[in-house]
């Protein structure tokens, strides 16, 4: 037999003695070692960190980027699939404690019906509490592709008996939470590619204005002034009025966004500009050109970098108004249009007094462009407050 283990022995080699804790002094030197050595994006990790709001808007951003890719399984319909016997369908509860006073585990919902009282002549809504409606999770539903790539019916929540509009219907029965979900994904896939479009443009332009300057930079200003002089609201008349009826919508949705790209890249190439302008006779350009570096080098892996956190702030602030562009310009009609569901596009149904006054639910978008333009400018600012770390 084997001989075996001698914990005495396990014990004596394993210093099991509790360490002292390190004076503060020591954990204060330390603290300061390390924010001296740490690198410039650590810096403003930290220092973004601090700031809670800035927080909670990229949690709120998460959220929307989550919708944006899974729209289709967290849609509990799809964004045509229509409910003939509920149009303009008020939104619709869940509970969890019947008319009877018990309570259930499973939430659920009732059906809703729309009377006119005799004696207002306003329209009442009531739940019919006879037939409660459980509502399940992972359910089938309606068939979908998933990126237009995986085929399933499975849907994250939804009702086998009845139907479920927890944000009500539109004029044609459609569920507006569902198509709420879909319009996100446009809204900010725009918002991003349009975003990205203006972003190299604005670096190209601007970094070749203020890096060369003379001639080129006057030629350059010149135009960003002529792209700036034109009235915004006749320009997009006139360009929603040059495209063809006839084109489908995804080439209505290429299109719009390649615009907002082309129309927007001029504030951020006069910020680049300006900085260029400041820093091309510093001592490390000289330095660089003295090496044999060229122009473009010299901007692209010394200018550019210099002030890249800046960079990055501009471009979480001018996020939002991509948002607000084609928000605006499919609600009066000269951006998106259907069947292209945006945020903009579902709004053009709550145009009239009408739907004001009766079908008030028909304004959920706004809510959601709020909240998302809200989160991006709480992300701005700490991110413009972590463009400078060593401030405090």
């Amino acid at each position: 037999m084997g001989k075996g283990f001698d914990m005495t022995q396990i014990t004596e080699a394993v210093d099991v003695t509790p360490r002292p804790t390190p004076p503060p002094s020591v954990i204060a030197r330390d603290a300061e070692i390390k924010y001296y050595t740490a690198s410039q994006f650590q810096l403003m990790w930290w220092k973004f960190k601090k700031h809670r709001l800035a927080l909670i808007g990229m949690v709120i951003l998460g959220i929307f980027v989550f919708i944006a890719l899974f729209a289709e399984f967290l849609s509990p319909y799809t964004p045509g699939a229509r409910t003939p016997n509920y149009l303009f369908g008020g939104p619709q509860g869940l509970h969890f404690v019947d008319a009877d006073g018990n309570f259930h585990l499973r939430p659920f919902t009732y059906a809703l019906s729309a009377a006119m009282d005799p004696e207002t002549f306003l329209l009442e809504v009531k739940e019919d509490t006879s037939d409660p409606w459980p509502v399940y999770f992972f359910v089938k539903g309606d068939p979908y592709k998933m990126w237009g790539l995986i085929e399933s019916d499975i849907h994250l929540f939804g009702v086998e008996e009845g139907h479920l509009h927890l944000l009500g219907t539109d004029q044609l029965g459609r569920d507006l939470l569902s198509r709420l979900f879909h319009a996100t994904r446009t809204s900010l896939t725009i918002g991003v590619v349009g975003l990205f479009i203006s972003f190299f443009l604005g670096l190209i332009i601007g970094g070749i204005s203020g890096f060369f300057g003379g001639s080129i930079d006057e030629v350059i200003q010149r135009f960003i002034e002529f792209i700036r002089s034109i009235p915004t609201l006749p320009l997009w008349m006139a360009l929603a009025a040059s495209l063809p009826r006839e084109w489908s919508p995804q080439r209505v949705y290429f299109t719009i966004t390649i615009l907002l790209g082309l129309l927007g890249w001029t504030h951020l190439a006069r910020r680049v500009r300006g900085k260029l302008l400041s820093l091309r006779e510093e001592d490390f350009v000289v330095a660089a050109r003295i090496a044999g570096s060229s122009d473009a080098r010299i901007i692209a892996r010394h200018l550019l970098p210099s002030f890249l956190s800046y960079i990055i702030v501009d471009l979480s602030i001018s996020f939002p108004y991509m948002i607000l562009a084609e928000t605006s310009l499919s609600f009066i009609g000269l951006g998106l249009r259907a069947p292209v569901i945006s945020w903009g596009v579902l709004l053009q149904d709550a145009q009239n007094i009408q739907a004001i006054a009766l079908y008030p639910w028909l304004f959920t978008p706004v809510a959601f462009v709020i909240i998302s333009v809200m989160a991006f400018s709480f992300v701005g600012d700490g991110m413009r407050d972590a463009a400078d770390p060593y401030s405090r």
